[in-house]
Parts: C-alpha cells; structure tokens; sequence
C-alpha cells in the first residue's frame, strides 16, 4: 500500500526560507560581525547561556584556545534565534559533547528547533495596537459630525413648538420646524409625516423631538436623513411611491405651480413625470431603489433646496420644470390613439413620423428597458415608461441614455454589440433608405465608419464603456435606428457641426434644447388655436359677411382642430393664405363678381357651391387628437421678470 505523502520537505524549506530572511537583515549581520570579530580576537562572547564547561566550573585558559576556537566556531553554526522575532543580542550556542554528530546532526537540530519556534510564532495572538491603527473608513448613514450639540438644537427646536397653540404644529407650520431643523422647506412634508402627523394631523413637541434627535444620532448627513424621512420603515432606499408625498406637497405649495391647483386631473401625471425623471438621474443602478449613496452621487437635494428660492419652477430644468412636462405629455398624448394613457408598438411608431426602425420598438416592448411587468405581459407601455423612451431618444448623449439604447441593442445580453447585432439593426435601416430613394452605405462601409467613430479597446466588439467614452454617441445609435436623425446628421452643413463642436461644453443639453424648441411650438399653435376661436368673426371682411347672410351662407364657427367635413377637406392657397371650404344649404350659383376682389374662383368648377372662409392653418386630419383636454399652460405672469428666454404668452386649459 503506497505511503502517505510526506509534507516535511516543503515545510523545511518555508523555515529555510524564514531563517534567510532573518539572516539577511542589518541588525543580525551586524551582530554576527561583531561575534565573529571576537572569535578572530580570541575574546570571550558572552552568550547568555551556560556551557558545559561553564557548569564545571571551569574557566577558558590559554591551554585551552584550540578547543575554545572550536567550540565558538561550532556554536557559530548552530541555529539562531527564530526567524521575525526581535534580534537577541546574544549568538545560541550548540552542544559540544558528541563530536560524532558532525553537520547532519546540527542540520538536523536546527530543523527541529526552528519548526518548534515557529509553531509557537503561530499560536502568538495579533496585538491591539495593531488591530486599532487601522481607521473607519465606511460610513453608510454619513460621517459623523465632530462636536456636533444636538441639545442645542432641540432646545432651538422646542423654542419653535413653543409659539404654537398647546406646542403642536400643523402642516402649516412645519416651514417654520423645518429650517429651526437646518433643513430645506420642502423637507417639511416629510418631517410632519416621519412624526406621525398623518395620523392625528397636528404633531407634538415631544414626538418631533423624540423623532428627530434619533435621526441626529444616527444619520449623519443630508442623503441619510432624506432617505429615513421618506423610506418606509425598515428600508433603507427609496421606491417611486415614497416621493408622491412630497411632490404633492411641491405641486401644492410652491408659486410657480399656483396655476395648477384648479386642474386636479393633472397632478398626478406631473408628478409621475417628475419621479421618472428623479429615478431616470439618479437610480443608476436601475435597480428601482434609490440608495444613500446614489443619492450623494446626484444633484437631487442641491435642486431641492432651491425650490425655496426660485419662484420660475421652469428653471429647475433636471427634474421639476413645468415646460418639460408639458412637452413631454403633449407628445404621449398626440401618439395615443385611445387615449387610455397607454400606448402599443403601433403607436409609438407614429412618433417623429415613424423615425423609429420596427426592430428597435420591438426590442423596447420585449422588457429591457421597460419596468411594468403587468403592461409587458398585455404588450403596452405606460406613461411612466414613456418619459424614459422620449429623454433617452432626444438625448443620446447622457449615461443612463446611452445604458438605454445599449440594453435594446445587445440581443444576446452579453454586455458587448457585435458585429452581426448591428448588422441585424442596419439591415432595416438600410431598406427604409432604399425606399426613400436614397442609395445607402453597404454594411461593411458603414462598419468601418462606426469602429472609426467610436475606437473600441477591443477588436471586433464595442462596449458600454466605449460608447461612454465616445462624445458622438448620438450618431452611432441614429445610424442603426432612427433614419429621420441620420439623414438629418448625413445632410448638415460641416460649418454647423464645427459650431455644435465649439458649443460642446456648455450647460444646455440636447434633451433642454428639444423641450424648449417643441414647447416654443406648441405655445404657438395653441395661441393661434385661440386667437382663431376668439376672432373668427372679425376676420372677415364686411362685404363678406353682408354676402354670405344675404345668401344664407353663414355657418356656425367650428374648432380649429375639430374633424371637417367630408364635404369640404380640401383646402388651397390664394393671396397666401390658407383657405378652407365650407358647403352651404343654397342652391343658386355664386357670381365671382360678388366675392371679394383679391379671390379669383371659376364658378364652372365644384367650388362654385362652397364659400370660402379664412384658416390659420391648413386643416390636417392628424390634428384631430388635439380635441382631447392638455394639461393648463403655464401663465406669463408666472415667469420671471428677470429670464432672457422667450416671453409665454397667457394661455389656460382648452375647453
């Protein structure tokens, strides 16, 4: 039976190894020059240790060198002190009574001596000093505060109950609690409710205090406090439902937002907005739980603290602005065909007049980048969904736009795009290019552009983190899915992209530069929609209208955007402006003489039984979705005086 394997060599040569170590080092080499100093001077070296002859009392003399030499040159072989333990200023000596031993013997001694030292070695425990001279370095609720006098601060506290009636605080007064808290107005909400004032509407001196000195005591920054206010108990990160409180209180409370209060029906699609676009910064985990530490990492608290301050919510354009939430409902709206606040592949095809290759929107609706498991399941996407889908496509420049588009391009998940994964997206691009008559690049040109554009780190394959690191993101992903944009970067003006190159470092991103133009649109439509209700009579010139009532011809005044008449959807350009035709009940023929002069009309023609009434616009059968309520816009006397944007004209929610 073969014998076990001995592990004795190989322990040998860690001590071997050990004891060179320790031999190499200064204080040792420095003792034994010393010794051996001593030995060439026939001195005496004081060991620390008996010898044999010293126990028989014997005393080296001058007869005796040959033996004294050979005795000290035998200890000089024998083993030292074990190795990493402090250097001894005395030389071990070894046993001279058997000369038969020879080097085996001393081999072999220092062998055993030394493994028995270092199993002692083993079993010496770690000093404290060591354990305590390594400082706390993790701090998940916050560094703590030096000094910090939270018995100041509840007295400051309890000074502030002191002026209310029998030391409580309504909701009212909670602004107040709140900065004697050093914490930002909108705080204010959440403090109430952290307190139990949802319970019995009115909150104690004496719960408040309770509740905030264990939130001084144990959160030790802003993030960590946040997170405990609004948290439910026992979690430590924030879910979307956590922040409906507070932004209702915003909504309700702040001046900028005054004139929403009477649209009710429009409070909770803002604030969904808004949380969307908190978690859209901030949860770049996109795990849907914000944590302390995301938190810190964000400028969400920075912007909460100046909604005290700023009065023009539509400055606060990374999460709050008013303007952003209006183009981006408007624009959820105009594609919904049901209106039931929900949207399909067909619809969201409509959006930017199909811009969006058919393969990209399947790849949205599989579930990559959509959250609500119950709409993927019925194959619908949410609104809530749909905030992510229009920032990420007018922006691609942004990290968590370019994480989006990236999760819809890696079909097999694998955390890197091949090259038959873009060929699979360029595939359609290259035939909707095809039917627009445009002759498009062959696949392997267009490769080559894209590798050029974006220089991967490895062959063959493009990450994440090189289309992070790539400052033309944009382009990349538009090439492969969107053709309306790729055409439009194909057609640009090179002095153009050399001016968007020099602008690159300013503030303005592409989301806010597309909110702005599209809500500048918007404005605009919307006030010729009222400008035409409100003056559809006065447009018309007093002849006309004395002809038409002559005739019988007048008709009621219809919606801008109300569908037409079947009759009557053609409309054409004279004296440019758009005219649109209207039947009327009379049978007699109009005379061209009896219209007005600047309008020329064959009356053999099918025109000669419509009359002709002034539009502002050309009647379109996609407005049609515009009869539908939009959210209440903003008035201008709500902006602030001093902004150099664009003045909104007043407008109000349509009937």
């Amino acid at each position: 039976m073969p014998t076990a394997h001995v592990l004795e060599p190989v322990l040998k040569m860690k001590v071997d190894e050990l004891f060179l170590n320790w031999l190499s080092e200064a204080t040792t080499q420095g003792m034994l020059k010393e010794y051996l100093q001593k030995i060439k001077n026939e001195e005496w070296v004081d060991t620390g240790a008996k010898t044999v002859t010293e126990s028989s009392g014997s005393v080296p003399s001058g007869n005796n060198n040959a033996t004294s030499k050979k005795s000290l040159t035998d200890r000089s072989s024998a083993p030292l002190n074990a190795p990493s333990s402090p250097p001894s200023t005395t030389l071990p000596t070894g046993n001279t009574g058997n000369s038969r031993t020879g080097l085996n013997g001393r081999l072999s001694r220092r062998s055993v001596s030394t493994k028995k030292q270092t199993q002692v070695k083993k079993a010496e425990p770690v000093t404290p000093v060591l354990s305590e001279s390594i400082p706390r370095f993790y701090f998940p609720r916050g560094r703590p505060i030096a000094n910090l006098n939270i018995d100041a601060l509840i007295s400051r506290i309890e000074k502030i109950f002191s002026q209310f009636p029998n030391e409580r605080a309504s909701i009212e007064d909670m602004g107040m609690v709140a900065k004697a808290c050093e914490c930002p107005l909108y705080w204010k909400l959440p403090l109430f409710l952290s307190a139990g004032g949802d319970r019995t509407g009115f909150v104690s001196v004496h719960k408040f205090v309770a509740m905030w000195r264990k939130i001084l005591q144990t959160c030790h920054d802003d993030a960590s406090k946040f997170v405990h206010l609004l948290a439910k108990p026992g979690c430590n990160y924030l879910e979307q439902e956590d922040f409906i409180p507070f932004l209702q209180d915003v909504v309700n409370s702040h001046t900028g937002l005054a004139f929403l209060k009477e649209a009710s029906e429009f409070h909770t699609r803002y604030i969904t907005t808004v949380v969307q676009r908190i978690f859209y910064n901030v949860n770049r985990s996109w795990t849907g739980r914000i944590t302390c530490s995301e938190l810190r990492k964000s400028s969400f608290l920075q912007i909460v603290a100046l909604l005290e301050d700023e009065q023009d919510i539509n400055q606060l354009t990374e999460y709050f602005s008013y303007e952003h939430f209006y183009v981006i409902y408007c624009k959820f709206w105009e594609i919904d065909a049901d209106h039931d606040l929900h949207i399909d592949p067909r619809d969201l095809a409509q959006h930017n007049d199909q811009a969006i290759s058919q393969k990209m929107i399947k790849r949205i609706f599989s579930g990559t980048v959509t959250r609500d498991k119950k709409e993927r399941k019925e194959g619908r996407m949410s609104y809530a969904d749909f905030v992510w889908f229009l920032i990420s496509e007018e922006d691609k420049t942004t990290p968590t736009s370019i994480e989006y588009w990236f999760r819809c391009m890696d079909l097999d998940g694998d955390g890197v795009l091949s090259m038959y994964e873009l060929e699979y997206f360029y595939e359609e691009q290259r035939q909707r290019l095809d039917a627009r008559a445009i002759e498009p690049l062959p696949f392997e040109d267009c490769l080559c552009q894209m590798l050029d554009l974006v220089k991967p780190e490895s062959e063959g394959k493009i990450t994440l983190h090189d289309l992070k690191r790539c400052k033309m993101s944009s382009i990349f992903f538009n090439t492969f899915f969107n053709v309306e944009k790729y055409l439009e970067h194909e057609q640009r003006d090179p002095l153009s992209v050399a001016r968007d190159s020099e602008t690159e470092g300013q503030d303005v991103s592409d989301w806010e530069r597309y909110a702005a133009e599209e809500y500048d649109i918007l404005v605009a439509e919307e006030t010729a929609s009222e400008q035409y209700n409100e003056g559809y009579e006065n447009d018309f010139d007093p002849a006309e209208h004395h002809i038409a009532s002559e005739l019988g011809l007048w008709t009621e005044k219809r919606h801008l955007f109300g569908i037409p008449s079947p009759h009557c959807d053609i409309d054409f350009e004279v004296t440019n402006a758009h005219y649109l035709l209207q039947p009327h009940n009379g049978n007699a023929a109009l005379d061209s003489s009896s219209l007005h002069p600047n309008i020329q009309v064959n009356t053999g023609e099918l025109f000669s039984s419509a009359v002709l009434l002034p539009c502002t616009s050309p009647v379109n059968q996609n407005h049609s979705t515009r009869t539908a309520p939009y959210p209440q816009r903003e008035p201008a006397s709500a902006r602030r005086s001093g902004s150099t944007g664009p003045r909104r004209p007043a407008w109000r929610c349509p009937s």
